[in-house]
């Protein structure tokens, strides 16, 4: 299963907000065994979500795309996705019920404060798709057409994607490997290493642990193990984290 990863904001893209949901997704993803073959960020622009929207809904598996939900003036995602698919927007029992729910929860919470907000505008979602509702936030996600869409706030984000994580799996692996050695000495080794057994290998220097961390990927648990085990005896190289004062 390839997946690709949509972060909307303007926010993001200023520098005003770290983009820490693309970096969880794609851990969460990865620890499935599923490969992300893209990560974009966009701004808050209707045509140009719409636009990657159908794009990417065409080139993969499954597209996550998160932020820019609700009823700000800035919030269009939700409406563009259904533009990618030619889809009114309407409101659902479900998602309208959602929506009052978490109104009344947040107005016990906060009694003194007056909140004006456009129910329908929280509740609706692209026609035909389905609701992603959960106890976290106001406004729903939804599903359309192997698009998952989800809120931007990161507890929100976290809790709309657990309610659909079992639908995320696939058959790649990887191990960990470590070694001191430069980069420069261990090229002909990696390249064999993919060369002989069909397997991904890249290396990614820590310069504040003093090591290069070597991540062998396959998609194939044999040729994983076998990779793995050659390059330990061909690297000067440890399944455990080491230092250069090992």
């Amino acid at each position: 299963m390839e997946v690709a990863l949509i972060t909307v904001g303007d926010e993001l893209l200023s520098g005003d907000t770290v983009n820490t949901n693309a970096n969880w997704l794609a851990g969460e993803l990865s620890e499935r065994g599923v490969a992300v073959g893209r990560i974009l960020s966009i701004p808050d622009d209707r045509a140009e979500i719409a636009a990657r929207v159908r794009e990417y809904a065409a080139a993969f598996d499954a597209v996550i795309v998160t932020g820019g939900l609700g009823s700000t003036p800035d919030d269009v995602t939700m409406e563009a996705v259904a533009d990618a698919f030619d889809r009114e927007m309407v409101v659902t029992d479900i998602t309208r019920e959602s929506v009052e729910r978490r109104l009344a929860a947040i107005r016990e919470q906060v009694p003194d404060r007056e909140f004006d907000v456009d129910v329908a505008a929280e509740a609706a979602i692209p026609e035909g798709s389905r609701p992603l509702v959960t106890e976290a936030g106001l406004a729903p996600g939804c599903v359309l057409d192997g698009v998952y869409v989800m809120p931007g706030i990161p507890d929100e984000l976290k809790a709309t994607f657990e309610t659909v994580a079992d639908e995320f799996a696939g058959d790649r692996r990887s191990r960990f490997l470590y070694t001191v050695e430069p980069e420069s000495n261990i090229i002909d080794a990696l390249e064999e290493a993919m060369d002989r057994f069909d397997v991904v290998v890249g290396c990614y220097p820590d310069r504040e642990a003093e090591h290069n961390r070597l991540k062998v990927t396959a998609t194939d648990d044999a040729a994983l193990d076998d990779a793995a085990a050659w390059l330990l005896a061909n690297v000067d190289a440890s399944e455990t984290p080491v230092s250069r004062d090992w």
